[in-house]
């Protein structure tokens, strides 16, 4: 049963009725006695053993007892050194926000943990009954729901075919990529050309790699897929173009999924790497530099605005579109793609493009 003793006082020195009282501290080891203590000192300010035991009509042993309990857990102290000295409330967020804080943390650890263990359960199900190998949901609440789930379930390695116009989870909602990413599980994600293009897009991606992301580009993708540890997938099962609410289906260990992992693995050899943060880049403050030993045979090597630059050339970005994305006008892509070719020794942006290939230029 819940306390409904009311924290409030009469004009005669009583506790109230018409304040009700609800504890909510005890998940973070409050009592409810020890929390209506300490809220009565809040109102009191101050007040001796027998002021307290007066207001709240219980014994003294039993305050005494709660009172310490209060000290203890840094919420009460005396005024003075003498031992009847009246007690004072130290402020809840200095003295609970530790409590809360860790009990904040086993909440997340136990999220996860029940995470993992549905995601067992389904496994378990799948191996047993083949009718469970593929799981149809729909909804783009219950398919982005489901994404969380899997990456926060993530052990090793998450893939991802990322096409334009996400249906369930645009790419600043995936905060789970983060926290994956700190884990230590490796992300690979492989980006339809045209989802570059969105306002915003650059700057997300290059959060993500900044984290840890290996991101490749494609003209275009077949579908949208994201596998998780090479054990479970998510595909959408109606064209985009039909409208409607997104379906999709969740598939488990199986060929279907061995077929999905090598449709991936298929399109990442030839997608374009994405050099959006990469540390082997120059950093555009040094300038250009040559270094025969950094490319054999070629001795210039692109600082980090180039690589970037490079990326969204060589992935088939339109110029208006770069100079979006990087923040400057066209006229300043077209001058640096020029000067990139005068130091790949071509005339043509095709020709730019093979150099940039065979030299390792991103």
């Amino acid at each position: 049963m819940t306390s409904r003793r009311t924290a409030g006082r009469s004009r005669h020195g009583r506790l109230r009725a018409d304040v009700q009282f609800c504890p909510v501290l005890d998940v973070i080891g409050l009592t409810p006695a020890e929390e209506e203590l300490y809220r009565c000192l809040l109102q009191l300010t101050t007040a001796r053993i027998d002021e307290l035991v007066q207001r709240l009509q219980r014994p003294r042993a039993q305050v005494v007892a709660q009172v310490e309990a209060l000290r203890i857990k840094g919420l009460v102290l005396p005024t003075d050194t003498d031992p009847d000295a009246p007690l004072r409330p130290r402020a809840p967020d200095v003295a609970l926000g530790a409590a809360l804080l860790r009990r904040q943390e086993d909440l997340e650890a136990a999220r996860r943990r029940v995470t993992q263990l549905a995601e067992e359960y389904r496994s378990g199900l799948r191996r047993h009954h083949g009718d469970h190998l593929v799981e149809v949901i729909t909804g783009a609440r219950t398919l982005r729901d489901r994404l969380r789930d899997l990456q926060n379930s993530a052990r090793t390695e998450v893939l991802w075919f990322c096409r334009a116009n996400p249906l369930a989870m645009a790419g600043p909602e995936n905060v789970e990529e983060f926290d994956a990413l700190a884990r230590g599980v490796s992300y690979r994600a492989i980006y339809e050309r045209d989802l570059l293009l969105e306002p915003g897009a650059l700057a997300d991606l290059t959060k993500g790699v900044a984290a840890g992301e290996q991101a490749r580009v494609l003209d275009r993708l077949p579908v949208r897929l994201a596998i998780v540890d090479a054990r479970t997938a998510i595909c959408p099962l109606v064209p985009d173009r039909d409208g409607g609410e997104p379906s999709a289906a969740v598939i488990g260990r199986s060929q279907l999924l061995d077929a999905l992992l090598a449709l991936f693995e298929s399109h990442w050899r030839v997608a374009t790497r994405l050099r959006l943060d990469d540390p082997l880049a120059v950093p555009a403050s040094e300038g250009r530099r040559s270094d025969p030993d950094d490319h054999p045979g070629d001795g210039y090597r692109p600082d980090a605005d180039e690589a970037r630059l490079l990326s969204l050339f060589v992935a088939g970005v339109p110029d208006k579109s770069i100079a979006s994305q990087l923040g400057v006008s066209r006229r300043t892509v077209q001058r640096r793609l020029a000067d990139l070719m005068a130091a790949a020794g071509v005339d043509t942006r095709p020709g730019l493009a093979f150099q940039v290939a065979r030299r390792g230029w991103i």
